[in-house]
């Protein structure tokens, strides 16, 4: 019973949160237009299934404000 609980909740946990979010391709922050590495390590985290890296955490703000527009923005450019 309980192994079979644990199986049912990683399941839906890996359903939830995406068990293979889309790798981010570009080399560039979606937020500023900076080169990835130019401030440091890149920020990373995995939004809507989408891995996304901006070039600092500082960036994180503007992106979480019209976090949709960014991630449009990753797709379109990413496709190309």
């Amino acid at each position: 019973m309980k192994a079979s609980l644990f199986l049912l909740l990683t399941l839906a946990t890996l359903t939830a949160f995406g068990a293979d979010p889309k790798p981010y391709t570009l080399n560039t922050c979606p937020v500023s237009g900076e080169g990835l590495g130019t401030m440091g390590k890149p920020y990373s985290f995995v939004k809507d299934g989408q891995e996304v890296k901006l070039c600092c955490k500082g960036c994180l703000k503007n992106f979480e404000k019209d976090s949709a527009k960014y991630l449009k923005e990753i797709a379109e450019k990413s496709a190309k």
